[in-house]
């Protein structure tokens, strides 16, 4: 059963997760939520200006330094100006923050007793906690509960019960693509301990900037960074500042390849000794150390050393993943020492390298996390795996004595619904539908290819069951892939689409079986592959086979406590310094509530609703920066003029998501760090919640034609988006940064304008000539094309009006 967070109420004392009312005036917007909450019927606790905290029990300078920290947000979220020193010992506290003892070791291990309860009534609040991150997470909630009420400032009166679900809740933010400055870095790490995360992964190293000063190698910094690195004090000024909010900091050097910048510095490190310069382009390339070299494993053993007088983390990543075998392979060197060890293949290989560095890492009191890729069975159960592959490689390594982290599902650079990161749990899961036909059930199995414009084409086949019914449920096969439930068949005009979400992000192919011929498309995130295929099996053909493939990895039930929890993701080729809080932030308060609150805490609509009080309240309290880059964008693009225009265009469009972005520059040759990121797209939110909320009124206009409310909602952002027409045209015509999204406008106002006429077409039961029917599929097919990075998004919703009109 899905749940929802709990309403304030006045006249009802509510257990932990109960539903909802339908339109509560004020709701609990916290995130992540709580395991436990109870509100009272009793009046919240008033704060003014003479609010004080005291800290009791076991302090220290984090705590005190956490205590005014509070004072100074209390005062962002207010307006006021606290006038009671803190722990002033004439005045009776308003929240008392009592721990129970200090942290049992110096470095934040993986696994720490983050527990805490809060307990408010009207004379005061009361947050205890075992050790200090406790105490940290209860001040965020404590924070979050904070509104400013008719009544004034005000805490609700509450008891909380909290503690995270996973140990390991992180997010790795890449630096080396595109420098970002310390304070930028600082910025983002009070984000993530304000959404509860406890550790940022600093990912320092890779193809375009080594980015971190070396003593032992100074050429890695002066040769391998374009100037742009952090000091060793900037470093340990970072690490201290994380720590001070609870925060681990674990850097990544990846070894042996994305070491192009290393390869600008010391050329005789790699495989092929030649002159190398930093990569500009983005992607998968050559350089790759040399594991037959001495001198390289004393090089990583000095690096390693280095880092560990910097992070005193237990762990370090060493990447290991998109190794590029081509220099080992066309190496007579490196093909003599794998004979002499044995080695039968680059994998082999790679596993030697990376069993030699673990043993540098022990020497130097480090633990090992690395990529996939760095799986092998002869490494020691104490290194962990970072899945970017997917949840069959997570549960593969776990089955296998592994702990593991996930990040499939969390890319945030891929600018996915918030949905979508929602509904991915870090826990493997075996198939979510019965597979088997049973008696009385017919089925169809169908082959299909969608090519894409970077890399191979996706390819597979799909199956449907039809009961005796007449209900349908599905699978998906894609190649080289387990198999994967698939969602909500239907067959509207023709048309058969279903979801599911694939390592892509959210799937939908939208076909038409006809003749054993299967066309159409497939659409990832909310944008399109052409789709081609043809019925390959089923119960109306003779001698036909039932098709096989493996099942998703099942988690053995004593093996789960390895699944240590996940990290967000943000690799940097589309982010910048003065984009990246708009990538980061709010969505990554959705994954920080999947890796906190309790599995059943699912109900899509409330996550939303939080999730904008959370962009809301970081704004102010925490001072994350997502809405200002967006408005920077957008007043760059406006030049001088409002930018109301671009504002009203940014609801009716999203920037094309999953790896959409990369592939058009990638076409268009632009997949290098020098295109610049200052198009329309990236003045954009990952997804328009303007168009979600037009899917949710279309879908209840068409089941009830004479919801008022739905379509009176409908028509005025319709008529919204075409009356902003004239002046964005105007504007884009002032302007060269704007030209290319010309197309777009135009096709926004024509969606909007079909949207209206297919309303009243409705309304009067009057059929669709042929002529305006394929007039129409042939607009909205055309809007839903990429242009410029971006997607008419809005174009979806009309084009269910457009199903029903017909």
């Amino acid at each position: 059963m899905k749940m929802k967070p709990l309403a304030l109420s006045l006249s009802l004392i509510i257990s932990a997760f109960p539903a909802l009312a339908d339109k509560p005036n004020t709701d609990l917007h916290l995130m992540p939520y709580p395991q436990q909450v109870t509100l009272s019927d009793s009046n919240g606790l008033v704060v003014d200006r003479n609010f004080s905290a005291k800290l009791t029990g076991f302090t220290s300078e984090r705590l005190e330094s956490a205590v005014q920290r509070l004072n100074n947000r209390i005062e962002r979220q207010t307006g006021f100006f606290l006038t009671t020193p803190i722990q002033a010992a004439n005045k009776t506290p308003q929240l008392i923050i009592n721990v129970k003892a200090g942290a049992p070791t110096d470095v934040q291990q993986e696994k720490e007793d983050e527990s805490y309860s809060l307990d408010v009534s009207s004379t005061q609040a009361v947050l205890n906690a075992n050790t200090p991150y406790g105490a940290l997470h209860g001040i965020e909630t404590f924070l979050q509960l904070l509104q400013n009420t008719p009544n004034g400032a005000e805490v609700p009166a509450v008891n909380i019960e909290d503690s995270p679900r996973f140990p390991w809740r992180g997010a790795l933010i890449d630096t080396s693509r595109h420098f970002i400055p310390v304070n930028d870095i600082k910025r983002q790490i009070d984000g993530l301990a304000s959404a509860k995360f406890n550790t940022f992964h600093w990912h320092l190293t890779d193809d375009q900037g080594w980015r971190i000063e070396s003593l032992a190698y100074p050429n890695l910094h002066e040769k391998g960074s374009d100037g742009l690195y952090y000091t060793r004090e900037q470093i340990k000024d970072v690490v201290a500042y994380a720590k001070n909010l609870g925060i681990r900091v674990i850097p990544e050097v990846d070894l042996p390849g994305h070491a192009s910048a290393i390869a600008a510095a010391y050329p005789e490190l790699m495989t092929e000794i030649k002159e190398y310069k930093i990569e500009r382009k983005w992607g998968v390339h050559e350089p790759l150390l040399d594991p037959t070299k001495p001198e390289v494993y004393t090089f990583i053993d000095k690096i390693i050393g280095e880092v560990t007088e910097l992070f005193p983390d237990k762990y370090i990543h060493i990447g290991g993943d998109e190794v590029n075998p081509k220099q080992w392979n066309n190496s007579k060197a490196v093909q003599v020492f794998m004979a002499e060890k044995g080695l039968k293949d680059a994998l082999e290989l790679h596993a030697y390298f990376n069993q030699e560095v673990e043993e540098i890492l022990k020497k130097h009191d480090r633990k090992m996390i690395g990529w996939d890729e760095t799986y092998h069975p002869d490494l020691p159960k104490s290194i962990v795996i970072q899945s970017w592959r997917g949840h069959d490689s997570l549960g593969e390594s776990a089955n296998d004595g592994y702990q593991g982290i996930l990040s499939t599902g969390y890319y945030i650079d891929q600018a996915q619904p918030a949905a979508m990161h929602y509904r991915n749990d870090p826990m493997p899961k075996p198939l979510q539908v019965d597979d088997k036909v049973h008696t009385d059930e017919s089925w169809e199995t169908w082959q299909f290819e969608a090519p894409r414009k970077r890399g191979s084409a996706v390819t597979g086949t799909f199956t449907l069951i039809t009961a005796k019914d007449g209900t349908r449920r599905g699978f998906i096969d894609y190649k080289g892939r387990s198999r994967r439930a698939v969602f909500d068949i239907e067959t509207t005009q023709g048309i058969t689409s279903f979801w599911m979400d694939s390592w892509m992000g959210q799937t939908k192919p939208r076909v038409e079986l006809q003749d054993g011929k299967l066309t159409g498309h497939m659409v990832v995130g909310n944008a399109q592959y052409t789709m081609t295929g043809q019925k390959i099996a089923g119960t109306d053909i003779e001698n036909n086979k039932y098709p096989t493939a493996p099942y998703p990895v099942a988690l053995k039930k004593e093996q789960e406590h390895l699944i240590l929890g996940g990290e967000v993701t943000l690799w940097a080729e589309n982010v910048k310094y003065d984009t990246i809080d708009l990538r980061m932030w709010p969505r990554s308060y959705v994954i920080a509530e999947r890796l906190w609150s309790a599995e059943n805490i699912t109900d899509v609509d409330s996550m939303y609703e939080r999730m904008e009080t959370m962009g809301n309240w970081a704004t102010v309290s925490v001072g994350l920066q997502h809405e200002w880059n967006a408005l920077v964008g957008m007043k760059r693009l406006a030049n001088g003029k409002d930018i109301r225009p671009l504002q009203v265009l940014a609801e009716a469009v999203e920037q094309a998501q999953y790896y959409h972005r990369h592939h058009e520059k990638s076409t268009y040759e632009n997949y290098d760090r020098f295109d610049p990121l200052n198009r329309f797209a990236d003045a954009l939110p990952p997804e328009s919640l303007e168009v979600r909320q037009l899917n949710k009124n279309v879908t209840a206009f068409i089941v009830n034609p004479k919801d008022s409310t739905a379509k009176i909602q409908i028509v005025e952002q319709l008529q919204s988006w075409i009356d902003n027409n004239d002046a964005l045209v105007t504007m884009i015509d002032g302007n060269y940064l704007l030209k290319d999204i010309k197309p777009v406008v135009k096709h926004v106002t024509q969606v909007s304008q079909l949207g209206l006429d297919l309303i009243k077409q409705i309304e009067t039961g009057k059929p669709l000539t042929a002529n305006e029917l394929e007039s129409a599929k042939k607009l909205l097919n055309d809007a839903q094309q990429i242009q410029d990075e971006v997607v008419v998004s809005a174009a979806y919703p009309v084009e269910m009006l457009l199903h029903a009109a017909y």
